[in-house]
Formats: structure tokens, sequence, C-alpha cells
């Protein structure tokens, strides 16, 4: 599925990668600078050292006086100036404290041949082990050269730890860090308002443009900017207005032609019912009732009387549904929650199922949404199915229903379930029962079932009759929901 994203998203993505671009250049370029300048002052306090180990063990070099130097080499010897190296004239160790006795790769002998010039000096960087661990130091090594002299007298050799370096690039990294990330915070804050303030228009005329596609031409889109927005808006809200005197003339006129057919297909059936069916079926009513009101008939002839007028009545039960079933009428549909409807409908029954001392379980699913779908043919439906199994029911039966969510199909769906203990449906019958004209009760046109599958269908759901174990008969009814319910 493809990621969708709108107008202001994209706009605060694209700041952000540009602001990460930015603070990572500008801190890389900061941070780069900050180490160039720790390692010159940490190679300049290196130098000074070793110049001033040089100074004040001159004089002892002179006299060879190895104890005088060895002294102050321990004097000097620390975790931040972990060794202290002098070399004799021809490059070869002549004092070094104990660490370096103990490396022989430091040891080593020196970095100056004897024709050195006095201001020569040589760096590199060292990976020794000491107490354990792993140490960086920075080793300088410079010559000695006696007053007057022209010729290397000595060297000195000293390893710097970069341990406080590092620590110092650890904290000043971290800072730089720490307000990156608050400088890139503000950054996407300001981004963010500035989408909204951009593209919250944008999604005023975007939603103002979908109710019009609905038909609601009465909709104005309320954007007071001087912009090229603001003018698109105020033509957009002139068109709306010439389209909805256009669609109010329409509808007019749609009116006027939609009447005149109902009335010619109205008058053309009524007049069809009447002439073929009604007109002769009311001449033998009113002939029924007219013979009826002669009190000289016995008791036997009155009910024959009673018995053809109910059966009139049955004809024209019969002729009212079978009009109601070949009508398709237009859905009028509203959000509803199934709750609200299937308990308007156990109203209706409440006196019937309380004669029969019939109880009702119902089990509704918390937060179920609301659909969309005409109530009133709904109504029908439920009242169909609770009817159906009031008369099947005996004197204390029950009745049960279930409403949830159905999500295991593509479309989601709500799921209403009734169902209860009497009889049910012989199996024999289950291919049948939603045909029209199909029934198993000794009454009844056989209209109440399909009827109520044609409703439910052009809800574009689906009813079935499901199976149980024991008695009874359980229906299943699926309403599919909106997107975003």
């Amino acid at each position: 599925m493809k990621l969708r994203l709108s107008i202001s998203q994209r706009l605060v993505a694209w700041m952000t990668v540009l602001l990460c671009i930015l603070f990572g250049a500008v801190l890389f370029i900061i941070q780069k600078r900050e180490v160039r300048t720790l390692f010159d002052e940490t190679r300049t306090r290196a130098v000074l050292m070793a110049r001033y180990m040089a100074d004040i063990n001159r004089q002892p070099l002179v006299r060879n006086d190895a104890d005088t130097i060895r002294k102050n080499i321990d004097d000097k010897v620390s975790d931040q100036l972990p060794y202290i190296i002098f070399y004799d004239r021809s490059g070869e160790p002549l004092v070094a404290n104990a660490f370096a006795r103990a490396h022989p790769d430091i040891l080593s002998r020196s970095h100056f041949d004897e024709d050195v010039a006095p201001d020569a000096l040589f760096f590199d960087t060292q990976q020794i082990l000491a107490k354990g661990r792993s140490l960086r130091v920075l080793e300088v090594e410079i010559p000695i050269f006696l007053p007057g002299g022209v010729r290397k007298w000595a060297s000195v050799k000293i390893g710097h730890s970069l341990e406080p370096m590092a620590a110092d690039i650890r904290e000043e990294r971290t800072a730089l860090l720490l307000v990156g990330l608050g400088g890139f915070l503000l950054g996407i804050l300001g981004a963010t308002m500035l989408a909204r303030r951009i593209t919250r228009p944008i999604k005023k005329l975007a939603e103002g443009t979908v109710k019009i596609s609905h038909g609601d031409f009465s909709h104005t889109i309320d954007i007071r900017s001087g912009d090229e927005i603001g003018e698109l808006a105020r033509s957009f809200n002139q068109m709306t207005g010439q389209l909805l005197q256009a669609r109010e003339r329409m509808e007019a006129a749609n009116l006027k032609l939609v009447q005149a057919e109902k009335l010619a297909s109205i008058g053309q059936l009524a007049a069809t019912i009447a002439h073929e069916i009604r007109n002769p079926l009311t001449s033998v009513k009113l002939n029924i009732q007219k013979i009826a009101e002669d009190a000289g008939f016995e008791t036997p002839e009155s009910e024959h009387l009673e018995l053809a007028m109910e059966g009139i009545e049955q004809i024209e039960k019969f002729i009212k549904e079978l009009l109601n079933f070949t009508r398709v009428p237009e859905l009028n549909l509203e959000r509803f929650s199934l709750e609200q409807i299937i308990e308007e409908s156990l109203k209706v029954l409440m006196n019937s199922l309380a004669q029969k001392g019939i109880t009702v379980e119902k089990n509704y699913g918390a937060q179920l949404p609301s659909v969309l779908v005409d109530g009133d043919k709904m109504r029908q439906v439920f009242l169909n199915l609770l009817r159906n199994s009031q008369e099947a029911l005996e004197p204390g039966g029950r009745i049960t229903i279930i409403v949830d969510t159905d999500d295991a199909h593509k479309t989601k769906q709500l799921r209403v379930r009734i169902s209860d203990n009497g009889p049910g449906i012989a199996e024999k019958h289950w291919g049948n029962i939603f045909e029209p004209f199909f029934t198993t009760k000794p009454s009844g046109f056989g209209l109440g079932l399909a009827n109520a599958r044609k409703i439910v269908e052009q809800h574009n759901g689906s009813i079935r009759l499901a199976k149980r174990r024991g008695r009874g008969s359980n229906f299943v009814i699926l309403i599919p929901r909106e997107e975003g319910t």
C-alpha cells in the first residue's frame, strides 16, 4: 500500500531533511575545527614540556650526572606524562624512567642523527598499554645543544597523554550534539508551524472542494488572504454560487418530470389492480357486509359470512404485501446505531413477548460504530425476524440478540445475530426460506424473509440462516461499515 503524505507532511519532511543536512554539516565543521585546535594546544604543551626538560637537564648532561637527570625525570612523570627519555649524542638511550625501560619499543634509538638543526622537532602518536588499558600518547622529541655548540649534544623524548584531549573532545562533542539537537527541535517546530500556516488555507480549499463535489453548493470557502490562494478561493466561491443556481433550476425541472412520471406509473398500476382485482373484490366485500347485516341468518350462516370476510381481508393484505415487495423504493440513508433500531423494534413487540413470557437476552459490543442505513427499512427486517421467533416460541422461550463487529472480511462489517430456542427450521427448507411465497406457517404469504433479504442486499449487506446445534433458529445479518469507522 502506497503511503500518501499531505502537503504539510511533505513540507515538514523536506525541511527536516534540510535541517539534518545543515546542522550535520555545521556540527561536523565545528567539531573538526575544535579537534584541530585541541590537538594544536596539546602539541604546544608537549613541546614546551620537552624544552623545559631540556633546559633543566642541560648542565647534568654536560656533567654526565645521570642521577640528577633521573631525579628530574621522576619528579615530572605523571599520568599525563607517562615517560621521559634522554638520548646521548649517538642516539642511544641515556636515562629513562621505569615505564619507558619496561617498553623496549618506546626506548628504542633517537629519531635524530648528529647533523640536525637546533629547532628540529619530531612528532608521532603511539598506542601503548599502561596499567592494563590502552593509552594514546603524543610523542615529541627535540635535540639538545650546548651554548655555542653546532652539533647535537643529546636529545629528549617525552610521551604526552592524549586522554585529556580525548575527554575534552567528548565533552565538546556532547555539547555540540545538545546544541544541535535543541536547534534541530526548534527548527522542526518552526517548520511545522510554517507548514501549517502555508497549508491551512490549502486544506480549507480541499475540504470545500470535497463538500462541493458531494453536491453542497451552498458551502463557501472562508480564506481571507491577499495571495494567490485567497484569489482562488474567491473565484471558487463565485463558481459554486453559479453552480448552485444552475442546480436549483435543474432540480426544479427534474422534480416536475419525476412527479409526472411517478403519477403516470402509479396511476397505471393502481388502475390495473383496481380494475382486475380490487373493484370486483370490493363489490363482493360490500355485498357480503350487506347480507351479514340481515338479522335473519342463523349462526352457521353468519359464521360462513365472517369466514368469507376474513378471506377477503387476507387477499387485500396479500395484494398490499405484493405491491410493497415488487416496488423498489429509494433508500433514505442516515447514520444510525443498530442497537437503537433493534430496541425500537423490540418496543413494537413488547406486549406480545410479555404475554408469552418470552425473555430477550441482549449482548451489544462496546463502542460499536454507527452505520449509514435506511432506519425504517432496517426496522422492518428486525421486526420480521423477531416476530417469526415470537410466533415460533412456546411460552417461556428465549430470544438472543448479539451485535458485534466482523472484520474477518475485506470489507469491515457489523454483525447482528438473532437466535431463539424454538423448534427451528427443518434442514430441508434452509435453501428456500428466502424465496418469495415460500412459507412453513399455516398462514402467511412467504414474503417476509424475501423482503428482508431484499432490504439487506440494498444496503450491500447479507442475511443468512446459520447452522446451530440443538433446537432453534439463528439468523446472521452483516451490514458493511464505512471506511474509517
